[in-house]
This record gives C-alpha cells, sequence and structure tokens, in this order.
C-alpha cells in the first residue's frame, strides 16, 4: 500500500456546512475502502490548515482519483503528499548512498 497525507482546506461551501464535515469524512472513509483504500485518520486542525487524513491505496491512482473526487464535491482543496514509514524512507536513502 502506498501512504499519502492530504491537507485540506474548507471551501466557503464547506466552510458554511461545517457541522457536517463528521459525516462527510465517514463518506469518503466508505468511499476509499470501495476502492481498496484505507483512511488510517482523519483530523480538523486550526491553523493554515483545516484538516489532514492520512490515507493508504493499492497505488497511486487509486489515492488520486480517491482526493480528486473529494475535491469535485466542492466542499475542500487538497494538498496530496506521498510519505513515508521509516522502512520505506530507508530503503530510499539506500538508492541515495548508491
Amino acid at each position: 500500500m502506498t501512504r499519502f497525507v492530504v491537507l485540506i482546506n474548507f471551501s466557503e461551501t464547506g466552510f458554511s456546512n461545517i457541522a457536517k464535515s463528521p459525516s462527510r469524512a465517514e463518506q469518503f472513509r466508505a468511499a476509499a475502502e470501495k476502492e481498496g483504500a484505507k483512511i488510517e485518520s482523519v483530523l480538523w486542525t486550526v491553523g493554515p490548515y483545516d484538516g489532514v487524513f492520512v490515507i493508504s491505496a493499492p497505488d497511486e491512482k487509486t489515492a488520486a482519483a480517491l482526493v480528486l473526487r473529494l475535491r469535485r464535491d466542492g466542499f475542500v482543496r487538497t494538498t496530496m503528499l506521498r510519505a513515508f514509514d521509516a522502512d520505506e524512507f530507508g530503503e530510499v536513502l539506500a538508492g541515495v548512498s548508491t
């Protein structure tokens, strides 16, 4: 599985419907599961971003399609980042030293 961190900002529509955000997150979790992906965590934040979630997907295309569908609904804008755990990052670093 490939892991991504997705940063979220509410659109004006999303902010005006903020009370429904937790139920939309559950709908997104269910949609992800149907695609073979898993939402590892969902957090709402205060600061430059309104929220963050971690998604593990079978591949980048699956993750990108899920996040694009989330954006298409018009409640959030997103920034998707590829994330590595310690073992994966060690493998990346092994390629740097060659």
